[in-house]
C-alpha cells in the first residue's frame, strides 16, 4: 500500500507564508517558523496600530486648529465651545483642512462664531 506524502501542500503553505514574511528581518524573512511568528506579531501590531490611528489624527488635527485659532486670540476650548453654541456642524478633519488650505475661509469661520 503506498502511503500519503503531503510535501507538496506542506511546500506550498511554507513558500505561502514566507513570501508574506518578504522584507522581515534577519531570520524572520526566510526561516518557517520564525516567520510564522512573526507574521502573527505584524498582524497584531496592524490591527492595534488600525485603532491608534484615528486617535492619533484628531490629535493632530486639535493641534492645528489650535495653533489656527490662537493666532486670532482664542484658546482651541473657547472656539469648539462657540462652535457648539452657534451650532456649526463642522468636525475637526475639516476645520484643521480649512485653517491649512483656506486660511481667510477659516477666519471667516473663526468670525461667524465669535458674533
Amino acid at each position: 500500500m503506498v502511503r500519503v506524502k503531503r510535501g507538496l501542500a506542506t511546500h506550498k503553505r511554507h513558500k505561502e507564508l514566507i513570501s508574506k514574511t518578504k522584507g522581515f528581518r534577519h531570520m524572520n524573512g526566510n526561516v518557517f517558523s520564525r516567520a510564522k511568528n512573526a507574521l502573527m506579531k505584524a498582524g497584531t501590531n496592524a490591527y492595534k496600530s488600525r485603532r491608534l490611528k484615528k486617535r492619533d489624527f484628531r490629535q493632530l488635527w486639535t493641534i492645528r486648529i489650535n495653533n489656527a485659532v490662537r493666532e486670532l486670540g482664542l484658546s482651541y476650548s473657547v472656539f469648539i465651545n462657540m462652535l457648539y453654541k452657534a451650532n456649526v456642524k463642522l468636525n475637526r478633519k475639516v476645520l484643521s483642512n480649512l485653517a491649512i488650505t483656506n486660511p481667510e475661509v477659516f477666519w471667516k469661520v473663526v468670525e461667524f462664531v465669535k458674533k
